[in-house]
Parts: C-alpha cells; sequence; structure tokens
C-alpha cells in the first residue's frame, strides 16, 4: 500500500509529466510526518499540562545544570525563539510555579530564568514519558535505520546553517 505522498506525485506525474517531482518524495513526507509528531507530541505534554514551549523551556533548563538557570540571552540562543515569545512564556510558566525569574548576583541588571523545585520534579518526571514517547513514534524503523535517517537530517539541517556553534 502507498502512502499519501505517493498518491500525489503520480498525480503530478499525470497533470505535469514535464516537471521533475521526484523532491517531493522527501520534502512532502518530512512535511507530513512532522505535522503528524507534532499533533502527538501537543496531544501527549497535554496530558501532563504542558506546552510544547514549556516542555522545552524545562529540557533547556535542566540539561544546563545545577543551578538550572540561564540568561534570557542565553536561552534564546539555545532555544531559537523570540525575545517576546521567551517573556509570555516564562509569565506562564511563572504562575505555574515552574521557573521563577532571579537577578544576577554580578550584574544586577540581568535576570536569569530558574527552574523551581516544582519545574525540576516535572521535567525529571515528564522527560523518560516523553522520550519512550519519541521511541514509539519511530517504532516501524529498526535501530540501523533510525541511526541513517539521523545522519541524513543532521547533514541537512548542517546544509542550512543549523550547528551547535
Amino acid at each position: 500500500m502507498a502512502d499519501a505522498v505517493a498518491a500525489l506525485i503520480e498525480q503530478w506525474r499525470h497533470e505535469r509529466p514535464d516537471v521533475d517531482v521526484s523532491p517531493l518524495a522527501v520534502v512532502a513526507r518530512v512535511m507530513r510526518i512532522s505535522r503528524l509528531w507534532d499533533k502527538e507530541i501537543k496531544d501527549f505534554l497535554a496530558g501532563h499540562d504542558l506546552e510544547p514551549g514549556e516542555f522545552d523551556m524545562l529540557s533547556t533548563l535542566r540539561r544546563s545544570g545545577e543551578p538550572y538557570e540561564l540568561t534570557a540571552g542565553a536561552f534564546l540562543k539555545a532555544s531559537l525563539v523570540t525575545t517576546g515569545a521567551i517573556t509570555l512564556r516564562v509569565d506562564r510558566m511563572d504562575a505555574k510555579g515552574l521557573v521563577t525569574r532571579v537577578r544576577d548576583e554580578g550584574d544586577r541588571r540581568s535576570v536569569k530564568i530558574r527552574l523551581t523545585p516544582r519545574g525540576l520534579e516535572v521535567i525529571n518526571r515528564v522527560l523518560p514519558l516523553h522520550l519512550a514517547n519519541e521511541a514509539r513514534l519511530l517504532e516501524a524503523l529498526d535501530e540501523g535505520e533510525k541511526g541513517e535517517l539521523a545522519s541524513m537530517l543532521c547533514r541537512l539541517l548542517e546544509s542550512y546553517g543549523d550547528t551547535s556553534n
């Protein structure tokens, strides 16, 4: 049985045989799987009273190591979200008791975002469940295929300058 992308490729080949539609075989599938996974992950996190952006912030702070805090600027670099988005997200998460703002002792103009004990408990509890959910999303692939796919996607991201530097 063919997927939905195979059907649309065949339609284009019929309607526009003069156009190379082969990029759709990859790009359309990546876009479709992204939308499907986005919904799956949003639904999973909603079951834990979290939005994806909140989970991203909790996990970014948690992996930063003790004392689990970052300046807004450092967080911007680590998460690729806008300043306005961070402010709104921190406000919401502060209201939920997941993070707090702390004045930087060395620079009173600078504010750090810090995990609260509740935020630390939530990320420590939800992270293994989240990773198990992501593993479930990849069940159709064996370990070798997962490694190959990860390598190819990494190469694509690097070609767009999406690196850790």
